[in-house]
């Protein structure tokens, strides 16, 4: 997943003494942050590298949502919905991070549309995000070009959508299946 933060160091955060809610459990305790991925949860924790060190006394920690498919409908549908408005939407009820599919206006076949998106995302988004790139009967090359790194999958639509996403060439669909690098 794309994040809204970059990090040219390692940084180390801990959190002390925080009410910890996880997999139906509730406990009392520390949690260990590196690099923004939690790596040690739970009872006292020590450390020996600079840390930032938070007090959670008196405070919840709880899971984030990962919303899968969410329609922000930005470009070219914000009468609708923006990235602005519904990730701030979604941060409201517990979703700290989303992944957007792409039927947009235009549609989000290329990876300059995507990167549009992208950069849309960096000035507006309100939580962790990341894009599908859609499928057509003709962008093969350029999902073949896409960094796995930099979405979150393809997105197929083979039954019926918007625009030019509707896949119906079984030929694209064996190749795509065949091929692709990542969901």
């Amino acid at each position: 997943m794309q994040t809204i933060f970059a990090q040219k160091y390692l940084m180390v955060t801990l959190i002390k003494n925080t009410r910890i809610i996880n997999r139906g459990n509730s406990v009392y305790g520390d949690i260990l942050i590196k690099d923004n991925r939690i790596v040690k949860c739970g009872g006292v924790i020590d450390v020996r590298e600079n840390a930032e060190e938070i007090n959670g006394e008196g405070l919840w920690c709880v899971p984030g949502i990962i919303d899968d498919q969410v329609h922000f409908r930005e470009p070219g549908y914000t009468h609708k919905a923006d990235i602005a408005s519904e990730s701030r939407a979604a941060i409201a009820g517990g979703v700290t991070s989303f992944m957007e599919m792409p039927n947009t206006f235009p549609p989000a076949v290329t990876t300059q549309l995507l990167e549009d998106k992208y950069r849309i995302a960096a000035r507006s988004a309100y939580a962790n995000y990341s894009f599908f790139m859609g499928v057509s009967n003709d962008n093969y090359d350029k999902l073949m070009r896409v960094d796995p790194a930099r979405v979150c999958g393809y997105k197929i639509f083979m039954g019926s959508s918007t625009g030019s996403l509707l896949v119906d060439d079984r030929a694209v669909l064996e190749k795509v299946f065949e091929a692709a690098p990542m969901l």
